[in-house]
């Protein structure tokens, strides 16, 4: 692995660095900062930042240019991370879409499903959300008991293209339904981004007599479709995170499934390998967080040293995990970019940005004592509290570190089930 970066690269970062300084939304330029995206506003506010990012063909850089991307690779994408969380821009409001579908519609997906939901997904014109976990099926997805019926004999799709993801991997799509309807039924919870979103993608039961992990099916579903219910969750501060989405007779075109049918969890497994792996948590969020925190150390050094020095450790071990993710990262992008994949080697991944991202915070809640709780003149949590408060969910989105441990156990080390 080189970590050298070539002269090209770094011209692309410094085009980078310059049109998100120019550009992203910041008080000094009385367009900042963005409302809240879990409340309608700031959702809508988001939206129209995404739509000024695909603009200017930054939305997704490593996508083929076809559909609205720039055709770069890993390294590029992962520059472009670094740069996005250095000029504090805004949470990526697409990013269940951009960071999770798409990989998996790349792979996946026709060609034509490709043409109908990339575009619109990079713009933000369509943001999506996740239905898979339900009230007694959360960490054991296998346990879904939404189901899909087909209301009409369908044949089948032909085989996708090769095309380039999130990250700068490609696959050749998979086969799908594309005659006939499916009826949807059942609820789905604690979907992100659902009381706003346009789409969701989610697992049904489309064959009950199956084994557990058989007879699922991968759907794509508007959010306004006849049948569709959304109740939305109010987190501890009120706003709307999350939803419940409820499916009555859902009627949905076989065009909208994604792979084949009764193949939903190899097709799921692909997008929990991104959620897991290299797209959804890019080593710029930690290590712009840990220099956040040296600079807290430093200033409350200055001011209790006797209270930092016992943090001391805590705080270098932040900044040690934060480069040790980066690096690892690097090498994950270098054994993609060669051919390799990622495979269960993403739940180690994932438990340790999730880990790394709570110390992180917990540390920068200890430095600052009893003013970590104090409220700003908004009313919102501060920064440090309020990035604590989402990484306690870390532990548990994306599959349960408890899972992931179990993963790690049995299909990385060899080890036998219990």
């Amino acid at each position: 692995m080189d970590l050298r970066f070539t002269s090209e690269q770094e011209r692309f970062r410094a085009e980078v660095r310059s049109w998100l300084e120019a550009n992203v939304p910041s008080p000094s330029r009385g367009t900042g900062p963005l409302p809240s995206l879990d409340t309608a506003a700031g959702f809508e506010a988001h939206r129209e930042w995404e739509r000024t990012m695909f603009d200017a063909r930054w939305s997704v850089v490593s996508w083929p240019e076809e559909y609205g991307g720039r055709g770069a690779g890993l390294f590029e994408w992962l520059i472009f991370e670094e740069e996005y969380y250095r000029a504090g821009a805004p949470t990526r409001v697409g990013q269940n879409g951009i960071f999770l579908l798409a990989p998996t519609l790349f792979e996946f997906g026709s060609p034509e499903q490709k043409a109908r939901y990339l575009p619109a997904m990079a713009s933000g014109e369509e943001i999506w959300c996740q239905g898979w976990s339900e009230p007694d099926a959360g960490s054991d997805l296998a346990a879904i008991r939404s189901r899909a019926e087909r209301s009409t004999a369908g044949g089948t799709g032909g085989t996708g293209g090769t095309g380039g993801g999130t990250g700068g991997t490609g696959g050749t799509g998979g086969t799908g339904g594309t005659g006939g309807t499916w009826v949807l039924n059942g609820q789905k919870t604690w979907c992100s981004r659902g009381a706003f979103a346009d789409w969701i993608f989610g697992l049904f039961r489309s064959d009950p007599e199956a084994e557990r992990h058989r007879g699922l099916t991968y759907f794509l579903v508007k959010m306004d479709s006849p049948g569709v219910t959304v109740r939305p969750i109010a987190q501890l501060d009120g706003e709307t995170g999350f939803a419940e989405v409820f499916f009555e007779d859902v009627e949905v075109p076989a065009a909208q499934v994604l792979g084949a049918v009764g193949e939903g969890w190899k097709v799921a497994m692909a997008t929990a390998g991104s959620e897991r792996g290299l797209s959804l948590r890019s080593p710029a969020r930690y290590t712009e967080a840990a220099a956040r925190l040296v600079e807290l150390y430093r200033r409350r050094a200055a001011t209790e040293p006797a209270g930092a020095a016992r943090r001391a450790d805590a705080v270098a071990r932040a900044v040690i995990d934060a480069e040790a993710y980066r690096l690892h990262t690097y090498w994950t992008a270098t054994r993609v970019a060669r051919g390799g994949g990622v495979g269960p080697e993403a739940s180690m991944n994932k438990l340790f940005w999730s880990e790394t991202d709570l110390a992180i915070h917990t540390t920068a809640l200890e430095l600052l004592g009893d003013e970590a709780e104090m409220l700003g003149d908004d009313g919102r949590p501060p920064p440090w509290l309020d990035g604590f408060l989402f990484a306690l969910a870390g532990p548990i989105y994306a599959g349960t570190n408890e899972i992931q441990r179990n993963v790690v156990a049995e299909r990385v080390l060899g080890l036998p089930r219990s």
